[in-house]
């Protein structure tokens, strides 16, 4: 009994610790979805290169941070007409470069580890799209684009295929400051909480218990901690991998990592373990539904030397540059709720959650929650008819 209030502990500290920088970062995502318009990204993404793979990783930064989400929307430009490598950047952006996940590496871990996610992201896309444009060839690709029109459904379709952007023209201020610019960023705020809070939940209980409950000793001889330059090439290959089977995505999977650089893995290999959100076997199973299983494969194998590519990437420069942190110098917190700035900041961000609920019920919120699921099929109709 006592392990398992031990690992509760743990848990419930992390939470406490990074609720009010979840709410900021969806607060602010809300913001900007809120005013870029889904239509607006289709169009932009029609080829493969390198401007439009910038834009592409810029526009799924600016989007849900929601994994199962991000394959849904990305399946959904492709069928649009949207270059698949494109599609693809898309989707690692809104995984990998989102304000939410930077802000919640730096506040768990420290800013070295935002800034690697923030350096490794854009390498990661650059290793992939090389990949895509090296070993895609065109009759993988035409396979992949029938089995995607064929609209098997995956997860989160209806997150994925809801437009809650401001109609109309104007500013931007002038479209945000709206009656119904506080209605959009209500809706999209709620939705990407429900979109994530369950890989969150998991991951919190993940890492509070293998912190609790695995030794040290354990990690150190799994991740070869005392052999320095071993450990430096063993990382970012077993980092992908043990996320692979952890089914943690999302900004779910950052606790984990915290503990995962504890027990003693290298500054590279966590940031591979970051990255590899998108490798999990349930998203490898949407793929094979999405693409087929040819093309299923295809990402697998080019998803893993990118992550791990950037991960090598990473390790190299931030050493050259001595700026990987002591590892000493990061604790898994197990200190409970205290009257400091954290508790100041958690009351704060928590009424502005608890003002953007209330907006988003009182707007036809429920409605929209129940619309989440389905297939592509269903929200298309919606689309077209105006909903």
């Amino acid at each position: 009994m006592g392990a398992i209030t031990h690992a509760l502990r743990i848990t419930g500290s992390m939470t406490w610790q990074i609720t009010w920088a979840l709410i900021l970062g969806f607060t602010l995502s809300a913001i900007i979805q809120a005013v870029v318009r889904k239509s607006t990204i289709g169009r932009l993404l029609g080829d493969n290169r390198p401007r439009t793979l910038a834009v592409a990783s810029l526009l799924g930064a600016a989007s849900s941070s929601c994994s199962y989400a991000a394959v849904a929307l990305a399946r959904s430009l492709f069928r649009k007409g949207a270059d698949f490598t494109a599609a693809t950047a898309f989707a690692f952006g809104s995984t990998n470069l989102v304000l939410e996940l930077g802000v919640i590496l730096w506040l768990l871990m420290g800013w070295q580890f935002t800034a690697a996610e923030f350096v490794g992201g854009p390498v990661m896309i650059v290793v992939l799209a090389l990949l895509f444009r090296r070993f895609m060839k065109p009759a993988l690709l035409r396979e992949a684009r029938e089995q995607a029109d064929r609209g098997v459904a995956g997860s989160m379709e209806g997150h994925a295929a809801m437009d809650m952007a401001v109609a109309g023209d104007g500013s931007f201020w002038r479209r945000l400051l709206s009656r119904a610019g506080f209605t959009s960023v209500s809706h999209v705020f709620v939705m990407e909480w429900a979109a994530i809070l369950r890989d969150l939940v998991i991951g919190l209980f993940i890492a509070g218990a293998i912190a609790a409950w695995v030794p040290d000793s354990f990690w150190e001889h799994f991740f070869l901690s005392g052999h320095p330059v071993l450990s430096g090439l063993w990382g970012p290959l077993i980092g992908p991998v043990v996320a692979v089977i952890s089914f943690v995505c999302s900004i779910g999977n950052v606790p984990l990592a915290l503990v995962l650089w504890k027990g003693g893995i290298s500054f590279g290999g966590v940031t591979a373990f970051i990255f590899a959100d998108l490798l999990i076997l349930p998203i490898l199973n949407i793929y094979k539904k999405y693409y087929g299983k040819r093309m299923a494969w295809f990402m697998l194998w080019t998803f893993f030397i990118a992550m791990a590519g950037a991960g090598y990437v990473v390790e190299l420069l931030f050493n050259a540059f001595g700026w990987v942190p002591e590892r000493g110098g990061t604790t898994v917190m197990t200190e409970g709720v205290t009257w400091n700035y954290t508790t100041w900041l958690n009351i704060v961000f928590l009424v502005l959650a608890l003002v953007l609920v209330v907006r988003f019920l009182r707007t036809g919120g429920r409605a929209m929650l129940r619309m989440m699921g389905g297939g592509p099929m269903d929200h298309e109709s919606m689309e077209h008819s105006g909903h």
